[in-house]
C-alpha cells in the first residue's frame, strides 16, 4: 500500500515537474547546457590523464632509445677490447633493454591511438549535442513565433466578430430610425388631411372681403376715388382744370 502511495505521488510530482518543464523550455536548456558544460570537463579530465600516461611512455621510450644506444656502443667496445665477461654483461643487459623498449613502443602506439580516438569521440559527440541546443533554441524561438502569430490572429478574428456584432446593431438602429421618421412622416400627413379645407377658404373669403370694405372706407374718407368705383361704368373724372372754372 504504501509503496503504491509512493507511486502515486512520485507520478503527481512528475506530472508537476513536466508542466514546468513545458512552460519553461528555456530553463530547461539552459540546465542542459550546463551538465553538457560539466561532462566536457570531467571527460577533459579523463582525457588529460590519459595523455599524460602518453607522455610518461614517451619519455620511457626517449629514454630506452638512449640506453640501447649507449649500451650497444659499450658492448662493441669491451667486445673489441677483448673483455668478454664484461661486455657479455652489456650485450645481456642490452638484449633485455630491447624486449622493455618494444613493449613500451607497443605500448606507446596504443595509448596514442585511444588518445586520439577518445579526443575524436569527444569532438563528434560535443558537435552533436551543440547542433541539437542550437535546433532547440530556434524550434523554441519558432514555437514563440508561432504563438504570438496564433494570439494575433485569434485576437483578429475575435476583433472581426465584435465589429460584426457593432454592424447588426447599426443595423437594427438604422431599421428603428427609419420606423420611427415613416410614422412621424405618417403623423404629420394624417393632421394635414383632418383641417377642414372649405371652412379655411370661407374664413379667407370674409377676411377679404373686411379688406376691401375697410379699403373703401379709407378711400371715401380720403376723397380718394378707386379703380372700378366710377357711376354707369365711367371712368373717374379728374380734378377741374383753371379754364374750366372760368367759363
Amino acid at each position: 500500500m504504501f509503496k503504491r502511495i509512493g507511486n502515486l505521488i512520485r507520478g503527481f510530482f512528475g506530472l508537476f515537474v513536466s508542466g514546468l518543464e513545458r512552460q519553461n523550455p528555456e530553463a530547461l536548456l539552459e540546465v542542459e547546457k550546463e551538465n553538457l558544460r560539466k561532462q566536457i570537463s570531467e571527460y577533459n579530465k579523463g582525457l588529460a590523464a590519459h595523455a599524460g600516461l602518453c607522455e610518461r611512455l614517451m619519455s620511457q621510450v626517449e629514454k630506452e632509445k638512449r640506453e640501447l644506444k649507449e649500451l650497444n656502443a659499450k658492448t662493441s667496445a669491451h667486445l673489441k677490447a677483448g673483455n668478454r665477461k664484461l661486455a657479455g654483461e652489456y650485450a645481456l643487459r642490452l638484449q633485455q633493454l630491447k624486449e622493455e623498449y618494444a613493449t613500451n613502443v607497443e605500448q606507446l602506439e596504443a595509448a596514442e591511438t585511444t588518445y586520439e580516438e577518445l579526443k575524436r569521440s569527444r569532438d563528434v559527440a560535443v558537435k552533436a549535442a551543440r547542433d541539437k541546443i542550437e535546433s532547440l533554441k530556434r524550434d523554441i524561438s519558432e514555437t514563440k513565433i508561432a504563438k504570438a502569430t496564433a494570439e494575433l490572429n485569434e485576437m483578429a478574428a475575435g476583433m472581426i466578430n465584435e465589429i460584426g456584432g457593432a454592424g447588426d446593431t447599426l443595423n437594427r438602429l438604422e431599421e428603428m430610425v427609419r420606423e420611427e421618421k415613416d410614422e412621424a412622416k405618417g403623423r404629420a400627413r394624417v393632421a394635414r388631411d383632418s383641417i377642414d379645407s372649405t371652412e379655411l377658404e370661407a374664413m379667407e373669403a370674409e377676411r377679404s372681403a373686411l379688406e376691401e370694405l375697410a379699403l373703401a372706407d379709407f378711400a371715401a374718407e380720403a376723397g380718394i376715388v378707386m379703380e372700378g368705383d366710377g357711376g354707369g361704368g365711367g371712368e373717374a373724372e379728374g380734378p377741374a382744370t383753371e379754364e374750366e372754372k372760368a367759363m
